[in-house]
């Protein structure tokens, strides 16, 4: 716990193995309260290591996507009790040892959700990240930034941090199943009005950290514009949208609405010698 608050990490995976045991390694377990693992019908070994590492791991039973995976992280993390819920990519892209610093700004009670970016501290590509996509990522955070009135360094990171607050009141479901996803959730919480904070987080790209590839990129790219603009469209009142609606049905309500899931129970730990 963090100042009385339940804390659970979320982890959204698709074929991780060769990643998740570094991952977790670092997540700073003397607050962490719960981790859960979403394996999206991976094809390797992801969720028999995720069992053997004690982590709480759902499976899918079909790949529904990167937003979708996220939709049962956060229905799974508010129905165990989660007051703050951290997603980080089990891709070792991220650092976990920020995971405390992150809950903290939420326990605080000064902001509602904290984004890690990797743009803080001008640290991306120096941490490998390609070029073409550090200039997207500019040019699209500038563009977000514009038509939301919005001030956010970075909208495309993987590492966040939401209250219960802000979980159970954003219109989740109504978000695509798909990349995209993680900005139409920004801009919903933008819409609501709740205070998001940032901290800078170094960042690792190598051979084993998922990346989607330029194609995708494109699609994802087209889908952040698209967001952008429906969201300022529905600002001057020229369109609706059910991503931007006052209020949400409780969030661990939809858990039928999700990908047919397995739970694989956790092996119990070895106590140390």
């Amino acid at each position: 716990m963090i100042d009385g608050l339940k804390l659970a990490v979320v982890l959204p995976a698709y074929n991780a193995s060769q990643t998740l045991e570094r991952t977790f390694a670092e997540i700073p377990m003397d607050i962490v309260d719960d981790v859960i693992l979403v394996d999206d019908a991976s094809t390797d070994a992801t969720a028999e290591l995720a069992r053997r590492l004690g982590i709480h791991t759902i499976i899918h039973a079909r790949n529904g996507g990167y937003g979708a995976n996220q939709k049962t992280c956060y229905t799974l993390a508010i129905a165990r009790g989660a007051d703050i819920v951290v997603m980080v990519h089990p891709d070792y892209q991220y650092s976990p040892r920020l995971i405390t610093a992150m809950a903290g700004m939420i326990a605080s009670g000064h902001y509602d959700a904290v984004f890690a970016s990797r743009i803080l501290g001008g640290g991306a590509l120096a941490g490998g990240m390609p070029r073409y996509k550090y200039v997207a990522n500019r040019l699209l955070t500038a563009f977000q930034n514009l038509l939301m009135g919005a001030k956010l360094s970075e909208y495309h990171t993987g590492y966040r941090a939401w209250s219960r607050q802000v979980l159970q009141q954003l219109p989740l479901l109504a978000c695509s199943d798909d990349f995209v996803f993680d900005n139409e959730m920004i801009a919903q919480a933008h819409w609501a009005g709740f205070q998001i904070g940032e901290i800078s987080c170094p960042t690792k790209y190598f051979a084993e950290a998922s990346s989607i590839n330029f194609k995708r990129s494109c699609v994802y790219g087209l889908g952040v514009l698209k967001t952008a603009i429906n969201y300022r469209l529905c600002r001057l009142g020229l369109r609706t949208s059910g991503l931007f609606i006052a209020q949400a049905a409780n969030l661990p309500g939809e858990v039928a609405e999700m990908p047919t899931m397995t739970v694989a129970e956790p092996l119990p730990r070895r106590r140390a010698a």
